[in-house]
């Protein structure tokens, strides 16, 4: 089988290590070669082949909280949350597309703003009907029923939930019927929309047990929105696999997530935080209360994220993008956070975002890794994110952008003659 050789690059193979001169050999959508690059040539008759001239190939990046659905891009601003039906399928995809042309070849759903637009787009992706990311789709957020003043707040509330185990297994049921892999629960509320919230348990102890339940019955991975102590804890008693934010985790907590690291993952969703602080929202827009709350949380994450990442816990970036000042695209910002306030080196944000991310995405040996049997999802990179992360937000340095062993981005100035 004809195959693809790329030539005169450095390495970055998500294992964290330092970069490393190479040649490496794809056929179908496997790696299935790495070789010195003063070893015979990997190419066989009928190969492609790519002269890098140096730059880096590396995994592709993996996003641990996507949110597709979110309307607002780098491409096309939205001032707000909600879409008609038709604008909102095709939002969906066009996100889905400016994820995979800004490195991401894979994203881990952390709620939709449809029922089920994402398995849909998934199904569409993975037929080759249209360009995107790996995808675990999720369903709607779910959330208790809430105040129709909170509405707009909470745009995954688009139907109303009945409360009790019942209706909570009812619910992941549905989700798992429907083709959804992920299934969100709210566990606590947010204070950037309503002071006070993120203290607050949204479900009781039985409703958060049916819904683990119910997930293991129907076998799908459960993911929270976790912001309490209290909600970390009924989170990890429950099986829940991925818990968003953590913010105000007490040493229980702590000790909770550090026996459970191997079964469980932590996005903390800086990038929101972030994009709070920097926002300059219009007169009428007031975000007095969000940014004083941003403040708070971006503290309490600067001495978490070094204390999980100590116990062994397994972070990954992940930025909550899609929000008119946190827009789908700039997901690559988060690595730059990583470094910026959590104390990692760029080669430590980009092991979360590859290795970490494969595992996270259920495929760590297949996914995140530049090794012989990994599939090939690869990124060139003009010039070393080991050294500066924050190239890997100018999508003009992804010269290439490979998925499944096929380009999406064709790098053709650096095909070379046979």
């Amino acid at each position: 089988m004809a195959g693809i050789v790329f030539q005169n690059v450095r390495v970055f193979d998500g294992s964290g290590s330092a970069p490393f001169p190479s040649q490496v050999r794809v056929e179908g959508n496997r790696i299935v070669a790495l070789a010195a690059p003063q070893s015979p040539s990997l190419a066989q008759n009928g190969d492609h082949l790519y002269d890098c001239g140096g730059a880096t190939l590396m995994p592709g990046l993996v996003e641990a909280h996507a949110h597709l659905s979110w309307p607002s891009s780098v491409e096309k601003f939205v001032p707000g949350m909600a879409l008609p039906p038709e604008e909102l399928v095709l939002t969906t995809a066009r996100n889905a597309r400016i994820l995979l042309d800004h490195g991401f070849t894979s994203a881990y759903s952390a709620g939709s703003l449809s029922k089920r637009v994402e398995v849909a787009l998934r199904e569409q992706i993975e037929s080759g009907g249209m360009p995107g990311p790996r995808l675990v789709a999720s369903s709607i957020e779910r959330t208790p029923p809430v105040a129709a003043d909170e509405q707009e707040l909470n745009p995954g509330e688009v139907d109303p939930h009945g409360v009790g185990p019942d209706a909570v297994r009812a619910f992941v049921r549905t989700c798992a019927e429907m083709g959804a892999r992920s299934v969100k629960f709210l566990l606590s509320g947010e204070d950037a929309l309503q002071p006070g919230a993120s203290q607050q348990l949204l479900y009781s102890e039985a409703e958060a047990q049916a819904a683990g339940d119910e997930a293991a019955a129907a076998g799908v991975w459960l993911a929270a929105h976790a912001q309490a102590a209290e909600a970390v804890k009924m989170a990890l008693r429950n099986g829940f696999r991925v818990l968003y934010h953590c913010t105000y985790a007490d040493e229980e907590a702590l000790d909770m997530l550090e026996a459970a690291r191997e079964q469980i993952f932590v996005a903390p969703a800086i990038g929101i935080i972030q994009a709070t602080l920097d926002a300059s929202p219009p007169p009428h827009f007031d975000m007095t209360h969000m940014k004083r709350s941003a403040t708070e949380v971006r503290e309490l994450q600067q001495r978490l994220v070094p204390e999980l990442r100590r116990r062994g816990v397994r972070v990954l970036p992940g930025g909550d993008y899609g929000f008119p000042f946190n827009p789908n695209g700039r997901n690559a910002r988060d690595l730059q956070l990583f470094v910026e306030l959590f104390g990692y080196t760029p080669a430590d944000a980009l092991h979360a975002a590859t290795a970490l991310g494969g595992a996270l995405m259920g495929m760590p040996d297949e996914l995140g890794r530049i090794a012989p049997g990994y599939l090939a999802d690869l990124l060139i990179v003009e010039g070393d994110p080991t050294v500066n992360v924050a190239i890997l937000q100018d999508k003009q340095r992804l010269t290439g952008i490979m998925k499944d062993g096929r380009f999406h981005k064709t790098p053709h100035v650096l095909r070379a003659a046979r």
